[in-house]
């Protein structure tokens, strides 16, 4: 069994470089099917959950190569739809991408439900109502998703009840190739869904308006190889950000799009933590005295859903009494009962958290309930007296690249064991 186990107490210092967005390269990976021919895809993070998407893909026929740490070529000439691993699905959530992209090119599609970090009900009908409109006849039942068309997608407009990441990109995907004009109306706006058009684009696809909530899709025949690079990825940033500023320390954080991080500079500041912007760079100052703010997630360019646990963290110190507001994923509250066992002092009242800060907390065996909750918990481990011991660091893994040695890097005192069951 594998632990993460870390030794609070020390200031961060030094400079951490970001790795590619996750959540931008695995839209990109299966975007690649639709391509049918070789692309070169740069600054790849090495997580689990892109380890998981590329193994799937292989097994579907994908020829993979890894030409360098951070760099795959992929060739999904002689790619097999509906054969995807059920039980590899079932482990991620990003899975579902199988669905736009099997249906864009092949006008057909069979996947499994997808699974992923469990905190709270995140249905797909957005997704099934978008691929309906576009002419594909869905059914479902108790294992998978089956989509066909009579002759490959037909575009048209689609409108989203609410806002949908995954929705916007499985409709991008699987309208690229359709036959016309779509429109998708009321779309995400987070920057991966950007960088999955400009892939699409440098591939040859028509795409306009992506990062703004009306995407139009001019379709065309086909796609051809590329090479492209995937954008840093704002959320590992901004926990780096929550670490530097919850341990004190000084930390500059290389390799990062400063706009993207807007909201989360934001709300530092708001708690009395200096963060400089530079032009790909940004350096977080912890000042010492944290004290209480109000949080409320929202989608991009809202503060992310994807912070709020290290926010909370970071909170759990504060000066004060803060109120995180869960506006995106109405159950994920799950970690703050890991946060108590350390001394927090958190009580949780439907979509919201209302956390009182301590002098301090204090090292306990916690469990990793999420990928972003795990990360909060190594947060908490920073600055508590004594040692934590962070079990289930495989949903940790599924997002963070590196994080242990990163860490030790700025002078924590953490590190990977095992330890037998």
């Amino acid at each position: 069994m594998e632990k993460i186990v870390v030794r609070g107490g020390a200031p961060l210092s030094g400079s951490v470089t970001v790795s590619g967005m996750k959540n931008a390269a695995l839209p990109i990976l299966y975007a690649c099917v639709l391509v049918g021919s070789k692309c070169t895809i740069e600054n790849v993070p090495d997580v689990r959950d892109v380890r998981m998407s590329l193994d799937i893909l292989a097994e579907m026929g994908a020829e993979i190569n890894r030409i360098a740490d951070e760099t795959y070529e992929i060739d999904c000439t002689n790619f097999n739809p509906g054969i995807s691993c059920s039980e590899k699905v079932k482990k991620l959530r990003a899975s579902y991408y199988l669905m736009g992209a099997e249906l864009g090119r092949f006008g057909k599609a069979k996947v499994a439900f997808p699974g992923g970090c469990n905190f709270g009900t995140r249905p797909i009908d957005q997704h099934i109502k978008g691929f309906e409109t576009l002419g594909a006849t869905v059914t479902t039942d108790c294992e998978f998703i089956t989509m066909t068309t009579e002759s490959g997608t037909v575009a048209d407009d689609v409108y989203f009840d609410t806002i949908t990441v995954g929705g916007t990109i499985n409709i991008i995907l699987a309208a690229v190739m359709a036959k016309g004009n779509t429109i998708i109306e009321n779309a995400a706006r987070e920057p991966h869904i950007v960088d999955l058009a400009n892939f699409l684009n440098s591939c040859g696809a028509r795409i306009s308006g992506a990062g703004t909530d009306v995407i139009k899709i001019r379709g065309v025949k086909s796609l051809h190889g590329s090479t492209y690079a995937i954008i840093p990825d704002m959320i590992e940033a901004g926990t780096y950000m929550a670490a530097a500023a919850a341990t004190g320390g000084c930390v500059r954080i290389e390799n990062v799009i400063p706009k993207h991080l807007e909201a989360i500079t934001g709300k530092l500041e708001d708690v009395n933590v200096i963060v400089e912007e530079l032009d790909d760079a940004v350096i977080v100052t912890g000042k010492g005295l944290i004290t209480s703010t109000r949080i409320k997630t929202r989608p991009y360019p809202g503060f992310p859903t994807d912070m709020h646990p290290q926010m909370s963290a970071l909170l759990t110190i504060a000066h004060g009494t803060s109120i995180i507001t869960e506006g995106v994923y109405e159950t994920r509250f799950r970690y703050t009962e890991e946060l108590r066992k350390m001394g927090a002092d958190i009580e949780v009242k439907g979509h919201t958290a209302v956390i009182s800060g301590v002098d301090k907390l204090h090292g306990a065996k916690v469990q990793a309930v999420d990928l972003r909750a795990g990360v909060a918990m190594v947060i908490a481990g920073l600055v508590a007296e004594g040692e934590t011991k962070i079990y289930d660091i495989h949903l940790i893994e599924r997002g963070y690249d590196d994080i242990v040695g990163k860490l030790r890097a700025l002078g924590a005192n953490i590190e990977k064991v095992v330890e037998e069951e």
